[in-house]
């Protein structure tokens, strides 16, 4: 049982390390090869590009992996456009409004 839990701890761990690291050798760059990513750090092409698109899929790092030609497209961080969930909160509230105006146009009658 220890060992099974040790084994999963040191896979959790690696592969955060293997992500922050990751992250560190690409955050300088706009368009980096993805072969260059795997010489910097000692690893196989396809584990590289494996971890790359896990990264972009949890949102952990913007950008896109252009499997044609090798590269990895890095996007600037954005702040997530809030107008859709101000839009939605706004709709509830005017439910409210209408539900509360419902309310007291009924006790008049």
């Amino acid at each position: 049982f220890e060992a099974v839990v040790s084994t999963q701890s040191t896979g959790a761990l690696y592969d955060t390390l293997l992500e922050k690291n990751l992250v560190r050798i690409i955050e300088p760059y706009s368009r980096v090869q993805l072969s260059h990513v795997a010489e910097t750090i000692a690893l196989p092409y396809e584990v590289v590009e494996r971890k790359l698109s896990q990264i972009i899929l949890d949102k952990k790092f913007s950008g896109i992996l252009d499997q044609r030609s090798g590269v990895l497209i890095v996007f600037d961080a954005s702040e997530e456009d809030q107008t859709y969930t101000y839009a939605l909160e706004t709709i509830s509230h005017m439910g409210k409004v209408v539900d509360a105006l419902f309310k007291k146009a009924q006790k008049l009658s």
